[in-house]
């Protein structure tokens, strides 16, 4: 190396360094304080006085404490994964709508498939009761309760006998067909009565249900002798019809034209050809009106019942099965046009001799699936397959659930709902013992042990309609003579008498306005925002940008740290160089003068502004300098020979 390099390079090393190279973390937070755009910290270095800094100091700790607050506050906030909701209105189109008859079939065309239940049926009213005889419609023909059983052997009461307990008899029971009593085995299990007991005795009526070795049994009983029995009859029913064609099930039921008498639709006459066939198992023929025929949907143009769609029912109580039904009237659900309808579970019920009105008003929810809610987009992440020709819905998750776990355990499907493919509907023949596998299968779901309601999800979209219901009785008492006679005129092809009120209901569907309230789930945080929210709270309290931030993340942490490596590294070198290093001989002493053992000198001299910084060294005398000798400094002379009048006279 040049000299001059090397006294470069000694000054380098003598002067003060400053800024992220500074040697000490004091040093390097000095030159933060005084060069920071951050105003707290530089006010705690320049001003003066020891209560103005403690000031600053106070101030400056608490706007950092308020910003990881609020920061902390902003990040739990941020992972709350919390929705907010925005509300607007717009026009629509108008629902898909379901009609059904409460009763499933005309009773004269099942009455050969249920004449041996109807006969036990009545049989056990008798028993309980003690009826003798029956008040039958003209139609029917009046039959002596006395003759039942006469000649013939029940085969329904064999299979699931029915059954009177006294309340405080809780191992013994009345066997509905021989009248004596019994021991009854198994767990008895009491089914929530919905009708008021028909008499003041404690005695309670049910049936006793079995498993295939009969060695597991229960009995299930109802303090109402009428919930008993239409239990007991609709098991059976279920049964019967499971083994009749679906083919024959529908020419046994309504024809649209048998169920509609009238129909218009904002404004304009329909008829039977706007209505879709849809059989259900236990109401029989239904019609869907505005089921996306020919892939059109209609739309109303105004609200109001006088723009909905108004349709004159023919219920037929005639045609009614006293065991299987005990109201009269019609169902009616209002659904999406790819939705099931579920006409058994949220069904309106339409009275007879009356005008149902019904106002919708449409709400359409959207919400948010995973990390905000577990809902499902279409039911493919669902590992329950979907029996039903519909779109993904969570009742049609639970029923499809249940339905597979009754084809796993039960060997058969349940009646009511579709069949899972390469399955069969559950009856006497092929699985005899099926009703207790049912009934215990019921219960469990009902207890949540078969995780269907843990595996099933809710849909992320759907709409539901809110159905405002208003009645008015219909005909009035002066317009019924004329409007039966004109209906019984214009449907003289399909009925052969004239109508009566009580066969008859009026259903209005209209949307009392054209508004639809959506609701939608949008997140209340996003990245941005939480950026935001964090400029702002720097901002606010620490005046500091996201250049200050970087800032303070290269002071604070980068060169603070490479400090700190520099550090140790150096202690580390130091200490390896003297353990690798062979002891030194002593140096003799030397006779000429002392060295200064603060000067370290390699190969090079020191410079001066290094020179003057060393100090003495210790118990060393400095010599002193010798005055100047003043004669010296006279000036000679110029010339050898002097001019007299210029000589200086001599010195005495």
């Amino acid at each position: 190396m040049a000299p001059g390099e090397k006294i470069k390079a000694k000054i380098k090393k003598n002067l003060p360094v400053t800024g992220p190279q500074a040697p000490t973390i004091k040093e390097l937070m000095q030159w933060y304080c005084l060069t920071t755009n951050t105003h707290g910290c530089r006010r705690i270095v320049v001003s003066r006085g020891r209560l103005r800094r403690l000031l600053w100091i106070l101030f400056t700790l608490t706007a950092v404490a308020l910003i990881f607050w609020q920061c902390a506050l902003l990040i739990i906030s941020f992972y709350t994964v919390s929705v907010s909701i925005k509300v607007h209105f717009q026009k629509l189109d108008f629902p898909a709508v379901t009609i059904c008859n409460i009763n499933p079939y005309k009773y004269s065309a099942v009455r050969d498939l249920l004449a041996d239940l109807e006969q036990e049926t009545r049989g056990a009213l008798k028993t309980l009761y003690g009826f003798s005889e029956i008040n039958s419609r003209n139609r029917r023909e009046a039959e002596s309760w006395s003759s039942v059983w006469e000649g013939t052997r029940p085969k329904f009461l064999n299979v699931v006998p029915l059954l009177a307990f006294n309340e405080g008899e809780t191992g013994k029971a009345r066997d509905f067909l021989t009248g004596r009593k019994r021991k009854v085995s198994g767990s008895i299990i009491r089914q929530d009565s919905d009708v008021v007991t028909v008499h003041e005795s404690k005695e309670m009526v049910g049936f006793q249900l079995c498993s295939n070795d009969t060695s597991k049994c229960a009995v299930y009983t109802f303090s109402s002798g009428v919930n008993a029995i239409q239990e007991w009859y609709k098991l059976h029913y279920m049964n019967i019809m499971a083994q009749v064609s679906l083919e024959r099930k529908i020419n046994m039921s309504y024809t649209a034209e048998e169920l509609l008498l009238t129909c218009s639709f904002d404004g304009v006459s329909c008829d039977a050809r706007n209505f879709t066939l849809f059989h259900h198992p236990m109401y029989g023929n239904c019609y869907t009106f505005n089921n996306r025929q020919n892939e059109t949907i209609l739309s109303t143009s105004m609200g109001g019942s006088e723009y909905g769609l108004q349709v004159i029912l023919h219920i037929n109580e005639e045609e009614y099965n006293p065991f299987l039904v005990s109201s009269s009237g019609a169902k009616v659900i209002v659904h999406r046009q790819d939705e099931y309808p579920f006409i058994e579970d949220v069904g309106t019920e339409i009275e007879t001799a009356m005008a149902t009105s019904i106002g919708m008003h449409l709400t359409e929810s959207f919400k948010l699936s995973e990390p905000y809610s577990q809902c499902t987009e279409d039911g493919s992440d669902v590992p329950i397959k979907n029996i039903y020709k519909a779109a993904y819905s969570l009742k049609i998750c639970l029923h499809s659930c249940f339905q597979t776990k009754m084809v796993e355990k039960c060997g058969c499907a349940q009646y009511s709902q579709p069949l899972p493919p390469a399955a069969n509907y559950c009856n006497y023949q092929q699985h005899p013992n099926w009703m207790y596998c049912y009934y215990q299968l019921h219960q469990a779901f009902v207890r949540e042990e078969l995780g269907c309601q843990s595996v099933c999800r809710e849909a992320c979209s759907f709409k539901e309609w809110t159905l405002t219901t208003s009645l008015a009785q219909w005909p009035s008492e002066v317009s019924e003579k004329w409007l039966l006679s004109v209906l019984t005129w214009d449907q003289g092809l399909q009925i052969k008498e004239k109508l009566n009120k009580t066969d008859l209901a009026k259903l209005l569907i209209f949307y009392k306005d054209l508004n639809q309230r959506s609701i939608m789930e949008n997140p209340a945080n996003s990245i941005e925002m939480l950026l935001s929210n964090f400029g702002g709270q720097l901002g606010l309290w620490m005046s500091c940008s996201i250049v200050c931030i970087i800032e303070i993340i290269e002071v604070f942490f980068i060169d603070s740290l490479s400090i700190i490596a520099r550090q140790q590294w150096q202690k580390a070198k130091e200490w390896w160089a003297r353990r690798q290093a062979p002891p030194c001989p002593e140096a003799p002493p030397s006779p000429q003068g002392q060295d200064n053992p603060v000067l370290n000198i390699d190969d090079d001299l020191p410079t001066f502004t290094s020179a003057l910084r060393l100090p003495p060294a210790p118990g060393a005398r400095v010599p002193g300098t010798p005055p100047p000798k003043y004669n010296t400094l006279r000036l000679g002379r110029a010339f050898s020979n002097q001019l007299t009048d210029t000589q200086v006279p001599a010195e005495s």
